[in-house]
């Protein structure tokens, strides 16, 4: 009788090196911002060469864990852009051939509760944010792409002003994919943009007064415009989305 065994998987030298460097990083003994030894003194640390060393160094860069300051031979420790993260998690879901349905779907689990606790939460200086962007979203209704661009930052600045980042990192995703959506309805429904801009100024209105309860209904109808929008537009919400 035969007894037969699996291979081992022996992880590259680079990957030990790059988790034990992440390990400091995310257990906060390194912060933000601080350098990293020069690369031959970290590499006779690890005891490895320079060439595995700077594979682990461009490993955390990709992860936003480490960067290099202009003008600087040094790594230093840095935070990842929310939005990098988010862009990762978005062009996952349309490699999972992410709908129109399930992006509103999500829209309307997530954003009622999110204005809600923005109404809550916002500051003075969040209502002013929210003022820029709800502006800017008026003055680019006759440009398709921009509209749609600043549909999602109303949504955003809304988002940052309940100051909860784990939700606000939620939305990201959301919204980079909620662009694709709405570009391919917005010039079919001639009511579209008029209803977006009444459903902003509800929004800030509420926010503005800290009523929860109305920035709570106003998100719940703005979100249920958008799939009408698609039924009025012929569109199938079965749709997959691209880029």
């Amino acid at each position: 009788m035969s007894v037969e065994f699996a291979p081992l998987l022996i992880e590259p030298a680079y990957r030990r090196v790059a988790a034990a460097i992440g390990a400091r990083i995310l257990s906060r003994e390194l912060r933000e911002g601080e350098r990293l030894p020069p690369e031959l003194q970290l590499a006779r640390q690890f005891g490895v060469n320079r060439s595995t060393l700077r594979e682990a160094l461009r490993e955390l860069e990709s992860r936003g864990l480490l960067r290099r300051r202009p003008g600087s031979k040094l790594m230093s420790v840095s935070r990842p852009r929310q939005q990098a993260v988010a862009q990762g998690v978005s062009h996952a879901l349309l490699l999972h051939d992410v709908t129109v349905r399930d992006v509103w779907e999500a829209l309307t689990i997530l954003e009622p509760p999110l204005a809600q606790a923005a109404a809550r939460a916002r500051s003075t200086a969040d209502l002013r944010e929210l003022e820029v962007a709800a502006a800017a979203y008026a003055e680019a209704q006759a440009d398709a792409d921009l509209a749609v661009q600043r549909t999602a930052e109303v949504f955003r600045t809304i988002g940052r002003a309940a100051h909860n980042p784990v939700l606000a990192l939620a939305q990201e995703p959301l919204l980079q994919l909620l662009e694709p959506s709405l570009r391919v309805m917005i010039d079919k429904v001639p009511q579209a943009r008029s209803r977006i801009a009444t459903a902003h100024r509800h929004l800030s209105a509420a926010l503005a007064a800290r009523n929860s309860d109305d920035a709570h209904a106003w998100m719940a109808r703005h979100i249920r415009d958008f799939r009408r929008g698609y039924e009025i537009a012929g569109i199938d919400i079965g749709l997959r989305l691209g880029v």
